[in-house]
C-alpha cells in the first residue's frame, strides 16, 4: 500500500512539474489558434471560442518567415555534421596520443566555452570581414562550428576515454588501420555521445541570435531568432505573427528530441559519469 501511495505521489508531482514547464508552450499554442480579437481580450479566455489557423496561413503568405525557417534549417544541417566531423578526431587525439600540453589543452577547451559569446563576436566579425564572407550563411556556419567545437570535444573525449584501447588494438591486429579502428570500432560505440553533441549543436544554432545579428544584414538571409524580432515593435507586437512563429520554431526541436530522447539521455548520463 505504501509503495502504491509513493508511486501516486511521485506521479502527481511529475505531472505538476511537467505542466509548470509546458505551461508557456501550451498557452502559446492555444493563443495562436485564437482570432485576433480574442488574443488580447481582457479578461483572457483559457480556451478559444473559435479555433482558427488563419495566423499560420498569414505568417507564410505575408511575411518572410519561410526564408527565416529555411536559413536556420540550412545553417543547422550544415553546421552540426561539420562540428562532429572536426570534434571527433580532435577528441580522439586527446585520448589516444601522447604529446606535450595535452592535459592543459583539454582543460582549456572547457574554459573556451565559458567565454561569453558577445566577447567572441567582435573578433569573429573582424575575421569574417577579412575573409569577405560577412552577410552570408557561410559566416554563420563557420562561427557556429568554432563556438560549439570546445563543448563537443570535451563530451566526446569522455566517451572515447571510456572505450578500452584493447578493442582497437584487436582490430588493428586483424589488419585494420588506425582510421578504420576509429570509424568501425570507436565511433559506433560512442553513438550516444555523438547524438548528444549533434542535438546540442543543432539546438544552439537554431536558437542563436547574437552572431546572426552581427553578421547578417540582408533580410532574406536572416535566421529565425533574428527575423522574428521584426514581429516585435517598440509600441506593440504583432502577436498574430509572433505566436504561430514561436510554435513553428519549437516544433522541429520537439520532434527531433522525441525521436532521439533515449540516446540523448544515455549520452548526458554517460557524459556526466565518465571521464
Amino acid at each position: 500500500m505504501k509503495s502504491i501511495m509513493k508511486s501516486a505521489v511521485t506521479f502527481f508531482i511529475g505531472i505538476l512539474i511537467a505542466l509548470f514547464i509546458l505551461a508557456p508552450i501550451i498557452w502559446t499554442l492555444i493563443s495562436s489558434l485564437k482570432p485576433s480579437s480574442e488574443i488580447l481580450r481582457y479578461p483572457p479566455t483559457v480556451l478559444p471560442n473559435e479555433i482558427t489557423f488563419i495566423h499560420y496561413v498569414e505568417l507564410f503568405r505575408e511575411t518572410l518567415f519561410p526564408s527565416y525557417f529555411l536559413n536556420s534549417l540550412l545553417v543547422g544541417i550544415i553546421a552540426t555534421p561539420l562540428t562532429l566531423l572536426v570534434a571527433a578526431p580532435g577528441a580522439y587525439s586527446l585520448t589516444r596520443f601522447r604529446y606535450r600540453g595535452k592535459d592543459i589543452y583539454a582543460t582549456f577547451l572547457l574554459f573556451c566555452y565559458m567565454v561569453p559569446l558577445l566577447l567572441l563576436g567582435l573578433p569573429m566579425f573582424m575575421i569574417m570581414s577579412r575573409l569577405g564572407i560577412l552577410n552570408t550563411r557561410l559566416s554563420l556556419v563557420v562561427s557556429y562550428v568554432a563556438f560549439c567545437l570546445p563543448f563537443c570535444m570535451w563530451v566526446l573525449r569522455s566517451f572515447f576515454a571510456s572505450i578500452p584501447t584493447s578493442l582497437e588494438e584487436a582490430a588493428m591486429v586483424d589488419g585494420a588501420t588506425r582510421i578504420q579502428a576509429l570509424t568501425k570500432v570507436v565511433l559506433p560505440l560512442s553513438m550516444p555521445g555523438l547524438i548528444s553533441c549533434g542535438i546540442f549543436t543543432f539546438i544552439l544554432v537554431w536558437n542563436e541570435y547574437t552572431l546572426a545579428l552581427l553578421f547578417i544584414r540582408s533580410e532574406h538571409l536572416k535566421t529565425l531568432p533574428l527575423g522574428m524580432v521584426a514581429f516585435m515593435g517598440r509600441v506593440a507586437s504583432q502577436w498574430n505573427y509572433l505566436l504561430p512563429a514561436i510554435i513553428l520554431m519549437i516544433a522541429p526541436i520537439l520532434v527531433v528530441f522525441m525521436i532521439v530522447q533515449k540516446a540523448l539521455v544515455r549520452g548526458f548520463l554517460a557524459g556526466a559519469t565518465k571521464g
